[in-house]
């Protein structure tokens, strides 16, 4: 039973006892990432979860990861396109511990000017590291391809430049605007004591209440091609299509749909392209649910002499998908392997703090494991084969990273 305590500024704290486990996982969820960012402040959401654990008041960067050290505990943080998350996980005994090294790296980070220099030029790395990684780079590119102007196709790290401009004010600010109350949500899982609540409510109680409305930024989908050259060894395609919301009826439905296309290796994508063809190692299509909008995406990589082939039989189990929708039996190893998904989820303390975490923080409400199983239960093939020819029916975002100057005329043809 998930317990939710909503503070006076807006904070809301989700708790979910285990008392058959001997962890702790302890998350603080925050409603902001790179689409809320100003083109001009891009990345600034990433920068700020690697400057919280680069001291405070009283504990340098050393003794933050010191701390979780000692207690055999692990910590760590992420940022996504509309929210960041800091959380820990650690033995039962040692959550106070955690919880107070959490909280002093939310409220009491210096954000020292050396400090934040220094970091710079580590973000700086791993902005680069994305673009010597071309099968993460093709995905960058398809937001760009995808979302056009709007913050949504900015990378979650920003670039170079904006990193570069980064001040001790901005990011000040910046926090100011949206580490507010309304927009943190505090997920706890697994076995813990309730003075561990009262502790959580009397430190983020100090979190400020919001002083301004933010509106999620508009962003539309565009059926753009981008191609960029780059010697690597492979071609890499990516395509995407709308996709659901965040919080959509039809959100099961994707997820069944966006298995039997690519998401295993029993999938048609899978089977079709490399088992039968043998054109690439790596192909496989996911979704991305985000705040009024949403894609499906497909990715492989080849030789650049196969590309052409890749893309024709992409092509072909689309059009089949789009035109002809899943088999019986498609559907019912589709519910089993959601619904194992699901349970097996379940047995992980970090896995159903933050999926409290994400449902409280995007949608504000919580289902049941029997009201989600008895929703997959419900899944019909007409709705799901109804989705399918809705979604591909239109042509597709593209994106390439390739060794050649050019991309082919034909590369996607529907």
């Amino acid at each position: 039973m998930i317990n939710k305590r909503e503070l006076s500024n807006g904070v809301r704290i989700m708790a979910e006892k285990n008392n058959t486990v001997r962890s702790v996982a302890i998350g603080i969820w925050v409603k902001t990432g790179s689409r809320n960012e100003d083109n001009e402040q891009n990345g600034i959401s990433h920068f700020i979860e690697h400057m919280l654990f680069k001291g405070t008041k009283t504990r340098s960067p050393q003794e933050i990861a010191e701390a979780f050290d000692r207690i055999g505990g692990q910590v760590n943080a992420f940022t996504a396109k509309e929210y960041t998350c800091y959380y820990a996980k650690v033995l039962d005994e040692h959550a106070h511990i955690a919880v107070d090294v959490l909280q002093d790296m939310f409220f009491h980070s210096v954000f020292d000017e050396q400090e934040i220099e220094r970091e710079k030029n580590v973000v700086l790395e791993e902005i680069r590291m994305v673009e010597d990684t071309p099968d993460d780079l093709v995905h960058e590119l398809l937001s760009e391809a995808s979302f056009g102007q709007s913050t949504l196709a900015n990378p979650i790290l920003g670039t170079e430049e904006t990193l570069a401009s980064f001040t001790r004010e901005q990011i000040l600010s910046y926090m100011d605007n949206y580490y507010v109350g309304e927009r943190v949500v505090i997920s706890v899982a697994g076995h813990y004591q309730e003075d561990l609540l009262a502790q959580l409510e009397d430190t983020f109680s100090a979190v400020p209440s919001a002083n301004k409305q933010h509106q999620t930024r508009k962003a539309m989908f565009l059926p753009v091609q981008k191609h960029l050259q780059k010697e690597t060894e492979q071609a890499h395609l990516c395509l995407a299509y709308p996709g659901l919301e965040v919080g959509s009826d039809q959100m099961f439905n994707l997820i069944l749909l966006n298995n039997a296309l690519g998401g295993s290796m029993s999938s048609r994508l899978f089977q079709e392209i490399r088992e039968e063809r043998g054109l690439c190692y790596s192909v496989f299509s996911y979704h991305s649910a985000y705040e009024n909008i949403g894609s499906v995406t497909v990715y492989a990589g080849t030789q650049m002499n196969q590309l052409q082939a890749l893309s024709e039989s992409m092509s072909n189990v689309l059009v089949q998908l789009q035109a002809g929708g899943l088999t019986i039996k498609e559907l019912e190893n589709g519910k089993e392997q959601l619904k194992g998904s699901l349970m097996l989820g379940l047995e992980s303390t970090s896995s159903r703090m933050s999926r409290n975490g994400k449902n409280e923080l995007l949608l504000k409400k919580h289902q049941s494991l029997d009201e989600l199983l008895n929703r997959i239960n419900d899944i019909s093939l007409d709705d799901v084969n109804e989705l399918a020819h809705q979604l591909f029916k239109d042509a597709p975002a593209l994106s390439i990273v390739s060794p050649s100057e050019t991309m082919p005329d034909t590369i996607f043809t529907r």
